[in-house]
């Protein structure tokens, strides 16, 4: 269960919950119009989807050396010499680990500067802020950003998520007037100007915003993001590696499964796995073991033909989703 969602009040004011968890989910308390989730890091579940996600060390070591300078550096220097507006932002495909990884860099973020105090970390729900009746749209995203989070950045070291902030943040000069209302318009608006204002009154405070699909996000907010990452598809070796990596978790209940590695078959599969993302390529084992209904009822039967079979079998389904998109 999700700790702080979307209520249905509408009023958008930060309601805190009577009686928190002391970790995980709803652990920071916030239940506001907008929120998806609140916890009080650093968070062990969102460590662990840190050290999940297989991408280049040198990628994560950028991302928390730059989440790291956001909260020393930024209270100790003139923004209009040094403008930073702590704000990072990770774009590419679906299924890369974009958001997995947001959440922990906050989490890796707060155990590296605990001399700040309580870490606080905020998701935001964008569609439930975009979804908003017709003219009610900025006056939601004022209220979260001006309101909800302004006021948890008041306590202490914030980090906020911004998941496909496209939705929030749209491209102005890509829509079409007859076909996007002036709220729409004027929420990417109110965005911008909250941003600006939050970044000048709280050194403290950081955004970490993912997106599908950079082209459909306003520039001006790209501009403002001190770095922008490509979590792109994974290579050969990071194919082989996630595909160990879930294999590995499904031994855990099923020891048997462990000797795939060591099969030809394996080896195989991985290679087939190049051009998929990663949550694809994890989702390979579930097929796999779904290719007959033994293996469903036992997975310790699974084999390294399955895998490849399974690995086979989504490629083409990837060729084919591409080609009913051109």
């Amino acid at each position: 269960m999700r700790g702080s969602s979307f209520d249905g009040r509408g009023d958008g004011e930060n309601r805190v919950a009577q009686f928190p968890s002391r970790n995980g989910a709803g652990s920071g308390g916030v239940d506001a119009t907008g929120v998806l989730d609140s916890r009080l890091l650093p968070d062990q579940e969102f460590v662990a989807q840190w050290d999940a996600v297989i991408v280049e060390p040198s990628q994560k070591d950028r991302l928390l050396s730059q989440a790291i300078l956001n909260f020393t550096l930024r209270d100790k220097v003139n923004r209009s010499n040094l403008p930073l507006h702590g704000l990072i932002v990770l774009h590419g495909p679906p299924g890369t680990g974009k958001t997995s990884l947001a959440r922990g860099l906050a989490a890796r973020t707060a155990e590296a500067i605990r001399k700040l105090g309580q870490f606080r970390f905020i998701e935001v729900e964008p569609h439930a802020l975009a979804g908003a009746a017709l003219g009610k749209s900025q006056r939601a995203v004022r209220d979260l950003l001006g309101q909800t989070v302004a006021e948890q950045a008041e306590r202490g070291p914030l980090i906020v998520l911004l998941d496909e902030v496209e939705t929030l943040a749209a491209d102005r000069n890509r829509m079409s007037m007859d076909a996007n209302p002036i709220d729409v318009h004027r929420a990417t608006d109110a965005v911008l100007a909250q941003l600006d204002q939050l970044a000048a009154k709280y050194p403290h405070l950081l955004f970490i915003a993912t997106s599908n699909f950079t082209r459909a996000v306003d520039g001006a907010f790209l501009s403002r993001a001190d770095l922008i990452e490509n979590v792109g598809l994974p290579g050969p070796e990071a194919c082989r590696a996630i595909l160990a990596s879930a294999v590995q978790e499904l031994a855990k209940s099923y020891e048997a499964v462990g000797h795939i590695l060591k099969d030809s078959d394996f080896e195989r599969a991985a290679k087939q796995c190049v051009g998929l993302d990663g949550r694809r390529i994890r989702k390979l084992v579930i097929s796999a073991c779904a290719l007959r209904k033994q293996t469903a009822i036992d997975p310790s039967g699974l084999t390294g033909a399955d895998l490849l079979t399974a690995a086979k079998q989504a490629q083409n389904e990837s060729k084919s989703v591409l080609e009913g998109q051109s």
